[in-house]
């Protein structure tokens, strides 16, 4: 070893060795060969120690002690080592697959009393089809006991239904019903949830129906719910007709005289015509039991009754009466005379009864009273004397089993077409060879919820199963065609509540659940034929009666499961028709819902259903929207970037109603220019000016603020202007959707544009220059016409025995909220209390109202208005101090910090960033900035 060539440390220190990339490769695959032939070497040696064992040296590592477990279990089984803690031992290693069942569906078709080719055969024929949705008030009867029995359908299908006792989900139902004379319709019925919360799928009952049967409870009359689905069904243009349920209620619970009843029933009738006229411009649409669209009902004991069925009772019993003729005097004030045997408009005598009362309501309070009060002595004799026959055993039933066989065999089989048999719900559909035009409204999903079917109704054309089809989204426009895809329908059924009837094809004016469309469908769709079609429009969109303003976060407790998360988000998403989710500048996922109860459904379906997976939850808050209280205080103006153009700005309130008019459709900014501005000089005095040159709504097509051109020709370039409107509406559109004080929807604002300098060349006034531009000039004239934040109000209406009424007004004015209205309902021992209150602080006033007056009282709450918050949310000298109650006058700016503060934005509004410096110069020059921050 040459000592020169190395240090004390062994290190090589001599000149430099050529070695060359290529000798390097060279002698790494020696290398390479010589470890092969090595490993050669090893396993001849190997071969070598099996004839001689026991003399080698064997390491310790390379000892085998055990039997591999290839050796134990032979080569076929798949065998997982797993080091140890890598799964707690509560956990199987290889878990049993688990099926997910959500649904309670029937394996197997029930039995029923018609073929189902025959319900089959019937879906040709749209002359006997009948589109109906069942609606009204929570717990009023629509998912009815007698059609659940009947045709061994349970209607509730949802477990989360089921376990909560309330309807969540609309669910239809296609049966076939005879009429009185015994002819049978194809009934498409949708079963709608009574909850205020849940009016979303109502509306998407209603899109697919041809009327509607409103059900009332007789005792407790018009309800809140009752109010809003009569309003939502005029609107909508479709027949109503109405049924008074559990009228035994008046009988066996208020025990009210027929006299009574018979007022408390005609009230009904009457607030629904008050309600109908109130909302509809059609004089015709009235509602009366003479007219055949009221029947009576009670479902629990099988009695249901028009004038017309209980008149033919009368005609079968004694012969010769011309029923129809006799239905038309069985309701208001006419008499019967026993004398003349002739009906009077008079009284015959003081004590006379109606002949309602006379010939309907006292036999019918006859027989139950007999029933219920003396089984054994007096009933039998009775009922011989209606020719009705009991078993013995029969006679030993318990009261409530033997009044629905009293009432069943008394008013004949329950059809449940007494009333639609008339034509009030004809269907108008398309001819079944026309093109395909099919419309989804709702989508279920399947028992696991792995994927969801589209349910619709075929409104002209042959849906095929296998066939391709081209979906339409809800943003499809003939000039923007990209939300459309081609998909093939998997598989048609026939949706019946808890079982599906599979068929092939389905025409037009039927209802059909579609497999294999779900994929780009989010809310509604249009299915219209792949080609061949390209006229087609889509169907309009949902548009709810109530507003979805109360939204919470939600976060995967484990971070790496946000995808599983944001595919539950999706899926609940296409699940709840009015559910909107949406993420945050900050990065947060927000679900806005209606209520408490629906945003509790929505979460428990995401959890178990959909993504299986913790999910963390925000306290709920609201949405808020801001306005202004004043006109700017000075003229508001910006320049572009390139100080070409300069947009001159004031913003005012609207007129008081202007904004719900533009939400609710009553004016649109698609009319022409006369009509739309006859609309506004008329109703809301705008000169003339003003009102022709509307440019705008914003910040959509229906959104509460408007865009007015105030600009003279004599001072502005009309042609220069008009060339750059596009881009200024986009700005204004732009600013008013995400506000300056906490980026929420800017509302009842008009703002002018008072003077513009465009420059000639398009090159200097293109989008990128005057949109940003417009949006900064929106954002100074807002914020220098007093800003203030607005929140929802919610409508509540208390249902409330009288000593709790007291308790409920103190729980309302502990949350800000104030009573309009307390009334007793009349002919029942309740009231009813009508008060508002901020949504913001109506989080757990159900659950605190009934601790209070220990669990009587009942409430539903729905949104009703927005209204200004109390304060100014711009005042610096207001001190926001953490966990403190902050008094009214702060309110405002506590909800705009902490708004601000929660989308991470930052604390405070500084208005230097949406002025100019010339801009700045004027305020300083005008000393208006006094409370802002620069």
């Amino acid at each position: 070893m040459d000592t020169d060539l190395y240090d004390e440390f062994g290190n090589y220190i001599g000149p430099e060795l050529d070695s060359d990339e290529d000798d390097d490769e060279l002698g790494r695959e020696t290398k390479d060969l010589d470890e092969m032939d090595d490993d050669d070497d090893d396993d001849d040696i190997g071969d070598h120690d099996d004839d001689h064992p026991g003399m080698e040296v064997v390491l310790h590592e390379d000892k085998k002690y055990y039997p591999t477990a290839e050796e134990v279990y032979g080569p076929e089984v798949e065998t997982i080592v797993q080091e140890e803690d890598t799964q707690p031992l509560t956990e199987p290693i290889i878990k049993p697959v688990k099926t997910k069942k959500f649904t309670l569906m029937e394996q197997t078709l029930p039995v029923t009393v018609y073929e189902m080719d025959f319900l089959a055969d019937l879906m040709d024929n749209s002359e006997l089809i009948r589109n109906v949705t069942l609606c009204g008030h929570l717990h009023h009867g629509k998912t009815h006991p007698e059609i659940r029995k009947r045709y061994d359908q349970d209607v509730l299908t949802t477990l989360c239904s089921f376990q909560r006792g309330v309807g969540i989900k609309s669910t239809p139902v296609t049966v076939v019903l005879p009429d009185t004379k015994g002819k049978s319709y194809l009934f498409n019925i949708m079963d709608t949830p009574g909850h205020v919360n849940f009016s979303d799928e109502v509306t998407a009952g209603l899109r697919i129906s041809d009327g509607v049967v409103l059900f009332i409870d007789a005792a407790e009359g018009v309800m809140l719910n009752t109010e809003r689905l009569i309003k939502h069904a005029v609107q909508e243009r479709l027949a109503v007709t109405v049924c008074i349920n559990k009228i035994d209620r008046l009988i066996l619970e208020l025990k009210l005289p027929p006299t009574d009843a018979y007022y408390k029933l005609r009230h009904i009738v009457d607030e629904v015509n008050g309600l109908i006229s109130m909302y509809s411009t059609d004089e015709n649409l009235i509602l009366s039991p003479l007219l055949g669209n009221v029947c009576f009902s009670s479902s629990q004991y099988s009695i249901c009754f028009t004038l017309g069925s209980f008149a033919k009772i009368y005609a079968d019993t004694f012969g010769d009466i011309n029923y129809q003729e006799f239905a038309k005097r069985l309701w208001g004030d006419i008499y019967f005379n026993p004398k003349t045997r002739k009906f009077t408009k008079k009284a015959p005598t003081s004590s006379s009864q109606r002949s309602f009362v006379e010939f309907i309501l006292e036999p019918l309070y006859k027989i139950l009273a007999q029933v219920v009060g003396d089984v054994d002595t007096s009933l039998p004799r009775t009922l011989d004397e209606l020719g009705i026959h009991l078993t013995k055993e029969e006679l030993k039933l318990n009261i409530r089993p033997l009044l629905r066989l009293v009432c069943k065999k008394f008013f004949g089989e329950f059809t449940g077409n007494n009333v639609y048999h008339s034509n009030f719900f004809s269907p108008s559909d398309g001819d079944s060879d026309g093109p395909l035009m099919c419309h989804t409204t709702k989508m279920y999903s399947t028992d696991d919820g792995v994927q969801f079917h589209a349910f619709g109704r075929v409104l002209s054309g042959t849906i095929h199963a296998g066939q391709p089809v081209k979906v339409l989204g809800e943003n499809y426009t003939l000039e923007d065609e990209e939300d459309s895809q081609i998909c093939t329908v998997g598989r048609l059924w026939i949706s019946v509540a808890r079982y599906h009837i599979e068929v092939n094809r389905v025409p037009a004016g039927n209802w059909v659940l579609i497999e294999g469309v779900d994929q780009p469908i989010v809310k509604t769709a249009t299915i219209t034929e792949p080609r061949g079609n390209e006229e087609a429009q889509i169907f309009r969109p949902l548009k709810f009666n109530t507003t979805s303003v109360i939204k919470i976060a939600v976060e995967p407790v484990n971070p790496s499961e946000l995808p599983k998360m944001l595919d539950g988000l999706r899926k609940v998403n296409k699940s709840y028709p009015s559910l909107t989710t949406k993420v945050e500048e900050s990065g947060e996922h927000v679900i806005l819902g209606t209520g408490e109860l629906y945003l509790d459904c929505v979460m428990h379906d995401l959890r178990k259903m959909y993504s299986e997976i913790d999910i963390k939850v925000a306290d709920p808050v609201v949405t808020f929207c801001e306005t202004v209280v004043e006109t700017s205080s000075l003229k508001c103006f910006a320049e572009t970037p390139n100080k070409k153009n300069k947009i001159t700005m004031i913003a005012e309130p609207l007129e008081k109603g202007l904004a719900e008019d533009i939400e609710n459709e009553v004016v649109q900014i698609t009319w022409n220019r006369k009509k739309l501005g006859e609309f506004f000089q008329t109703k809301y005095d705008w000169d003339l000016l003003a009102a022709r040159s509307i440019w705008a709504f914003g910040p959509d097509a229906t959104g509460p603020n408007i865009l007015v051109d105030d600009t003279l020709p004599s001072e502005v370039d009309k042609a220069l202007l008009g060339s750059v409107k596009d881009s200024i509406v986009q700005g204004f559109q732009w600013g008013t959707r995400e506000g300056p004080l906490c980026d929420e929807l800017i509302r009842n604002v008009k703002f002018k544009i008072l003077d513009a300098v465009v420059a000639q060349e398009p090159l200097h006034r293109g989008g990128g220059q005057i949109i940003p531009t417009a949006r900064r000039v929106v954002y100074s004239a807002f914020l220098m016409a007093t800003p203030r934040l607005m929140e929802p109000y919610y409508f509540v209406e208390v249902q409330a025995p009288a000593d709790c009424v007291s308790a409920v007004y103190t729980v309302l004015a502990r949350r800000r909220g104030h009573v309009t209205q307390d009334a007793p309902i009349p002919g029942s021992p309740l009231y009813t209390i009508k008060a508002f209150i901020p949504a913001i602080d109506s989080f757990g006033f159900e659950t605190d109202l009934r601790t209070h007056t220990q669990g009587q009282a009942f409430s539903l709450s729905v949104f009703h208005h927005w209204q200004i918050v109390p304060g100014d949310p711009l005042d610096k000298s207001i001190v926001i101090r953490p966990l403190e109650p902050q008094p009214a006058p702060h309110l405002a700016r506590e909800f705009m910090i902490k708004t601000r503060r929660r989308k991470g934005l930052s604390e405070d509004v500084s208005i230097s960033k949406f002025f100019d410096d010339p801009m700045l110069l004027e305020l300083a020059k005008q000393d208006v900035v006094l409370n802002y921050p620069m």
